[in-house]
């Protein structure tokens, strides 16, 4: 297929917002690939570094084993040496890092330093570091590349990391990606590119090592060495037929540990292969790997032909986003994709004031509810007192029975076919709580607030506290574990029904039950 058709075909699959004018692409391309200047040691041993020499060749070095120590000591060192441009010794300090704790330290240096020292790393090494870098450092020295650094770096890259890069690139960026990969690799990014984006298609890679059942483990292996190099895994190989059908794997284990070379792969495959479709949500996908323990999950289409896999390092990255997500909507914030410190103030604030605003709206309700108890206020001016502990006990009482849920049916523990158990369990937790505070409470005030404070509050006054704030505590763990799983049955996000909303229902619902307590009561 011709390269301009490529092209075409992956711009569709990519935002609008990223596609930018082609002359302000040329313009862009020709600035970045005149020849940078950097400045370099001038130090009598070191040697000067090239943009490209280094970044070329790879050294295949055996490491000591290091512990988290020995990696903080190492980096604080390649610290110090690219501040005394000391760029033979950084080399070698860099050389045994890893590519983690090198974009670690890159993200902890003046940016504009970035390119001189990533050019200091062997290729292989660039590479790797390269995909654990964040966004803003990716594009700038993608920025800084020429276009033979930009294509060594992609060539490097396994497919499901460019295709992230891709997705998080401003539009001049993913045209100048696009124009340094070939049209073979194109192809591929975009039959991914083409699946939903929470869905495992997105997320796997097609680098696996795939075998057929008429093998030998002595083809096997065979196999491995010679590919194995460019794959994301050979700890799992999987077995197919002709026609891509996926019939079984076997691991690593089983084939060093076959009686001979001459053993079929058919005679020690597994066949019970734990696997997904390709539009299965990703998040299940991660469930699979965490429940079965697994270093990668087969990728099928409806046609049970293996068209890719996920790793457990991306599973682990889907979980952690997954997460993040939750815990940002559970404290009534809209997620953030980059993290707190690179985030701008506007974007935080963009990702607070919704929630906040529709929280003030329906705490409105609240007032009203004390408004139109005014003559009751008027006459008890002491139960005033109580109404922020009642608040706060029944608020708190609600987000521990739904944070408690929230996490179940994020683990796939609980279904909305347990509503009834979980509503009959957390009724028993309601009573004994509600029953503690409530002589906890009574207690406290004939001791403290009438025997040291002296404020002389009635008994018939502490018994409407008591048995307001024991009811309250009940209908507040009912919404709370209640709320949750209908929303993930209706499909929206659990997590939504988290302690800010339910803060909010429960507050209203206690003033109620406090007022209409008091009223029978008192008399009021």
């Amino acid at each position: 297929m011709p390269e301009n058709t490529e092209k075409d075909t992956l711009n569709e699959n990519i935002p609008k917002d990223k596609l930018s004018d082609e002359n302000n692409y040329e313009n862009n391309n020709k600035e970045n690939n005149r020849e940078k200047n950097f400045p370099i040691s001038d130090t009598p041993n070191d040697s000067k570094v090239k943009p490209n020499d280094s970044f070329m060749n790879s050294d295949d070095e055996s490491q000591d084993p290091v512990t988290l120590e020995d990696v903080e000591e190492k980096s604080n060192f390649a610290l110090s040496l690219i501040e005394e441009r000391k760029y033979s010794e950084l080399k070698q300090t860099l050389e045994e890092l890893e590519p983690a704790d090198i974009a670690q330290m890159l993200s902890e240096i003046p940016r504009d330093k970035i390119p001189l020292i990533f050019r200091v790393l062997p290729k292989e090494l660039a590479a790797e570091t390269f995909v654990e870098m964040d966004g803003d450092e990716e594009a700038v020295l993608i920025d800084a590349f020429s276009d033979a650094e930009l294509e060594n770096v992609i060539s490097e890259m396994f497919l499901d990391d460019t295709v992230d890069l891709i997705e998080e690139m401003p539009a001049n960026v993913v045209r100048r990606i696009l124009r340094n990969i070939t049209p073979q690799r194109r192809k591929l990014i975009n039959e991914i590119m083409n699946y939903p984006d929470d869905s495992a298609g997105s997320i796997m890679t097609i680098e696996y090592v795939d075998l057929t059942e008429g093998m030998t483990v002595g083809d096997a292996l065979k196999r491995i060495r010679r590919t194995g190099l460019k794959k994301e895994t050979v700890y799992t190989c999987y077995v197919t037929d002709v026609n891509k059908k996926l019939k079984g794997l076997v691991t690593a284990l089983d084939l060093m540990t076959a009686e001979s070379e001459d053993v079929m792969i058919s005679e020690i495959m597994d066949t019970g292969v734990i696997c997904a479709d390709t539009l299965t949500d990703k998040e299940d996908v991660g469930k699979l790997i965490e429940k079965y323990d697994l270093l990668a999950v087969p990728i099928v289409d409806g046609e049970n032909r293996l068209v890719g896999i996920v790793t457990v390092d991306d599973a682990i990255d889907v979980i952690q986003d997954e997460a993040e997500e939750d815990f940002a909507k559970m404290n009534a914030m809209i997620p953030m994709e980059k993290p707190y410190l690179k985030t701008k103030v506007f974007d935080i604030w963009k990702s607070r004031i919704v929630w906040l605003l529709l929280l003030m709206v329906s705490a409105t309700f609240t007032g009203m509810i004390i408004s139109s108890f005014e003559t009751a206020l008027a006459a008890q001016a002491i139960l005033t007192a109580f109404i922020p502990m009642l608040m706060d006990s029944g608020g708190n009482s609600g987000s521990q029975a739904s944070v408690t849920v929230i996490r179940g049916i994020s683990t796939g523990e609980i279904e909305f076919s347990d509503i009834f158990k979980v509503m009959w369990k957390e009724f028993r937790v309601s009573i004994m709580c509600g029953l503690s505070l409530a002589f906890v409470t009574f207690i406290k005030i004939q001791l403290v607030d009438n025997l040291i404070m002296g404020s002389n509050i009635a008994p018939i006054v502490a018994l409407v506290v008591c048995i307001t704030l024991g009811c309250t505590i009940i209908i507040a763990k009912f919404i709370g574990c209640t709320l949750p799983l209908i929303a993930h049955k209706i499909g929206f996000d659990p997590a939504v029904m988290a302690s800010p909303f339910i803060t909010t229902i429960v507050d209203a619902v206690s003033l109620l039950i406090y007022f209409n307590v008091a009223r029978i009561l008192l008399g009021i």
